[in-house]
């Protein structure tokens, strides 16, 4: 019975026969045991910092002209008075006719005398309660004119029933007077359009609503309704006081005002005369650090404190000092002071001014200033303040350039409030005429989020956020805008290398459209054009439906033989130049260029799509795409460009193992399998397997093993077996497996000691690698097919053979226990389903064929 068993296995069909349909081919062999179709893998496109911190890059699209400027002048001229009033209700317009109250500018009972001393209290008192708040409140917007001077005792004293209270902060207030007189201009002329405003103005409202009690509740209701949510306007913090929008008595309102009164002289007039004489830059910015905390203190910070234009109209005096670290506190205070038009974009121009110089980083983590310009990207009106957001946002932008303030964005939310303003961007259409200038704006917006995308914090809150569909539509709607569509290109660019974010993009069924629309267009942009490609490089690496889906695309395929054509004749020309200028005994450049970087990333793509069965199929039968990566084995040694040529013998290998009719491969398999001999003699090793892989499943055609014959590559095969390298000796192995279907050609493994080789193989790697034991017992059995004599047959290595075959069938002895369980698991399926039974007939086979059974120890492994 054993004999007849033993004689129906020495009948038994090679592992492999060319061109029989229900054997297995080579590449099926070799896939099973490893998988010969690859992705291939590249570094991100490398993107230099720049030496600047300029609004636009060295490389924007823009012309200079149409652009705002990243370098300018910015003097207290830059500020505005006029828009610093408090916010009052309603403000109506001049009387065409000249009032009569106009006199009391030269009367003693003037609310605002100038430019006398103020009247007597006893004489102030002679007004009426109400009458005397309607004149303090209409005259308010005449008291923060840019050519006013600060407010004098007269109106201190209209709320007041403490004369000698009152008397000395009269005292203090006629200092300050003294010293704003000292350099606030100040004409006959200015005062009586001033008189004008305030006198029409309250004999308007005071028409309108009545009486001059009531018309004073409405005003300040209508100012408190206006003012942030959650900000009182009374001091101090500490006694609980809050301001009621609505159903508060007068009374409560003049003790509020009091109140406020005392805080301003006790507290910040001091600080204010301070700043005014100092002259030492370290005691002004400490200055400005008391007021900071004295306004926050006395929640004097925002639109509602009515000696606000004092206040300001000091602090812009001080941007002239040329110093960052004082402009610095400047800036914090002016934004917390909540103005608008152009005092918003003149201070958003300082801070961007502060932000551009790199070494002013360490100041700026230490000042809070990044909390001060998200809340402007917050609060302020994107159409109306655009300008004053393009500079808020480039200021933020440099800051993201520092890794601590980088770290600190994400704590504080900017990535929502990023995405939140772009979604605003988004809505503006491209009719609008703020569209243009939006653009400005969302190129800093999406510089900042590339650099914020470096962390994983906000990669995970980019992908929580709906970035991947925000980031698109911008896409779409500026497709015209390089700068933009580099920027996002560069986003996706960083985030496609995570595997959660790439599922994402490959989720977004518009995203290829988005790509090749924007390859089409900008087919010569190569900083643009090389992203697009290592992203869908990422998309397709990992993705089978990613593969299907963009290779479905209308015109994918012709798109990305288009792009090969282009560098690759950019790179022919550059190449040419090289050799011209004498570069053929200088050193070949160490990085790609710019063309090859393209062509490396390009090729990955081809490579990756080819992993899915009917993609793959259809590409092996593209002419023009085997052509191209033909045509760079061809003209391009693996010194060149390393990874170039092993990425087209990745490809062309992976494209190989399609057998379709109309292969394109296949109608060039003799060319490659000539211009593969140069790889193949290289001294890259990585390029030695590569060629080793493509012949592996070229030598299933009757042609290629006569050239591998006529060559003497399998010389070349079988010395590779003592390379000591499991991967390199598997892609051997394939060739020789190959080799020996053919019976002419079997008896080359004994010429160069090819079978001593496979045993070494197989006892150097076969506990550690059963796929590659696996395939040594493959070739060994194609081999010995025809067997006679075990000796005559594997000569001295026959003994040897016997004794691991025996061993690595011993479950005990092959398998190692001592491994974690899932690798132990993994092992064991490959030496059981693959291993043993080739093992097991070809051991029956030496065995019956020997002579007689020499002793043997075994040993473990």
């Amino acid at each position: 019975m054993q004999a007849s068993k033993n004689k129906n296995m020495e009948k038994a069909e090679p592992f492999y026969r060319l061109l029989v349909p229900k054997q297995k081919t080579s590449s099926e062999i070799i896939n099973e045991a490893r998988n010969v179709l690859r992705t291939l893998r590249t570094q991100r496109p490398f993107t230099p910092t720049e030496d600047q911190r300029k609004l636009f890059g060295s490389g924007s699209s823009r012309a200079p002209q149409t652009r705002p400027p990243s370098v300018f002048s910015l003097h207290a001229s830059s500020f505005d008075l006029a828009e610093s009033r408090p916010v009052s209700g309603v403000r109506l317009s001049p009387l065409d006719h000249k009032p009569i109250l106009v006199t009391f500018a030269k009367d003693e009972d003037s609310p605002i005398p100038f430019p006398k001393p103020p009247a007597d209290a006893a004489e102030v008192r002679k007004v009426s309660s109400a009458r005397a708040r309607l004149f303090r409140r209409t005259s308010q917007g005449n008291f923060l004119s840019a050519q006013m001077v600060p407010p004098d005792q007269n109106e201190e004293k209209l709320d007041s029933e403490e004369p000698a209270l009152m008397s000395n902060l009269c005292r203090s207030n006629d200092n300050c007077l003294a010293e704003q007189r000292s350099y606030t201009p100040f004409n006959d002329e200015s005062r009586q359009l001033i008189c004008n405003e305030r006198i029409s103005r309250s004999e308007k409202e005071e028409f309108l609503k009545g009486t001059a009690g009531k018309f004073l509740f409405q005003l300040r209701g209508e100012s408190d309704q206006m003012k942030k949510p959650g900000t009182s306007s009374s001091w101090p913090r500490s006694t609980g006081w809050k301001r009621r929008v609505t159903g508060l008595e007068d009374e409560t309102r003049i003790n509020e005002s009091e109140e406020e009164e005392i805080f301003w002289h006790t507290k910040i007039l001091p600080i204010l005369h301070e700043l005014e004489k100092e002259d030492n830059i370290e005691n002004l910015c400490l200055a400005c650090t008391k007021l900071y905390q004295a306004l926050n203190e006395g929640n004097m910070l925002g639109k509602r404190f009515k000696r606000r234009s004092v206040l300001l109209k000091t602090l812009y005096k001080l941007v002239d000092t040329d110093s960052d670290p004082l402009c610095l506190k400047l800036a914090k205070i002016i934004l917390a002071m909540k103005v608008d038009g152009r005092n918003l974009l003149s201070v958003c121009k300082l801070a961007f001014k502060i932000c551009r110089d790199e070494k002013n980083d360490y100041i700026i983590q230490n000042d809070r200033l990044l909390d001060c310009l998200l809340e402007v990207l917050r609060t302020e009106d994107l159409q109306k303040n655009n300008e004053a957001l393009l500079y808020c946002m480039g200021a933020i932008k440099f800051m993201s350039g520092n890794a601590v303030l980088l770290n600190e964005m994400i704590n504080k939310g900017a990535v929502e409030m990023l995405l939140q303003l772009m979604k605003q961007i988004n809505n503006i259409k491209e009719n609008d005429r703020y569209f243009s200038s939006l653009g400005h704006l969302l190129v800093q917006l999406t510089a900042t989020l590339r650099n914020l995308a470096d962390l994983p914090p906000a990669r995970c809150q980019l992908i929580c956020n709906g970035a991947v569909s925000e980031l698109s539509v911008a896409l779409e709607q500026r497709m015209n805008d390089k700068d933009v569509c580099t920027y996002i290109v560069r986003i996706f660019s960083k985030l496609s290398s995570y595997s959660d974010f790439c599922a994402a993009l490959a989720d977004c069924s518009r995203c290829y459209i988005l790509f090749l629309a924007l390859l089409n267009k900008h087919q010569k942009q190569q900083d643009l054009v090389i992203r697009i490609i290592f992203i869908l490089g990422n998309l397709t690496a990992k993705n089978n439906e990613a593969r299907e889906q963009f290779f479905k695309e209308k015109g994918s395929v012709n798109t990305l033989i288009s792009l090969f054509q282009t560098y690759h004749e950019l790179d022919l020309n550059a190449q040419k130049w090289y050799h011209e200028r004498g570069g053929e005994g200088k050193k070949h450049p160490k990085h790609p260029s710019e063309a090859e970087d393209v062509l490396i990333k390009l090729i990955r793509v081809l490579a990756n799509l080819s992993i899915h069965p009917s993609v793959g199929a259809a590409l092996a039968a593209a002419h023009r795409v085997v052509e191209l990566l033909v045509t760079v084995l061809e003209y391009k040694s693996v010194d060149d460009c390393e990874e170039l040529v092993i990425n087209a013998a990745t490809t062309i290998n992976n494209l190989s193992y399609y057998k379709v009719k109309s292969s394109a491969v296949q109608d060039k398999k003799l060319h490659i399998a000539e211009i593969l001999l140069k790889l193949l003699m290289s001294n890259n090793m990585d390029g030695v397997v590569e060629a080793v892989r493509v012949f592996g499943n070229l030598s299933q055609y009757h042609e290629i093993c006569d050239f591998i014959i006529q060559k003497k590559i399998y010389k070349f095969m079988i010395a590779l077996l003592d390379a000591k390298n499991q991967d390199v000796c598997f892609s051997a192995c394939g060739v020789l497996l190959n080799l020996t279907v053919d019976k002419n050609k079997r008896a080359l493994l004994m010429e160069e000691g090819g079978i001593g080789k496979l045993v070494d193989c197989l006892r150097d790697f076969g506990p550690a690698d059963w796929q590659l034991a696996c395939l040594i017992c493959k070739t060994l059995w194609n081999y010995s097919e025809n067997i006679t004599s075990a000796a005559s047959c594997f000569g001295e290595d026959t003994d040897t053979l016997l004794v691991l075959l025996t061993s690595l069938l011993d479950e005990e002895l092959a398998l190692d226990y001592s491994l974690d369980r899932d690798l132990r698991d993994y092992n064991k399926l490959y030496w059981e389903r693959e291993f043993k039974p080739v093992a097991e007939k070809l051991l029956d086979r030496i065995q019956s064929h020997h002579s007689f059974l020499p002793t043997v120890t075994i040993t473990p492994f």
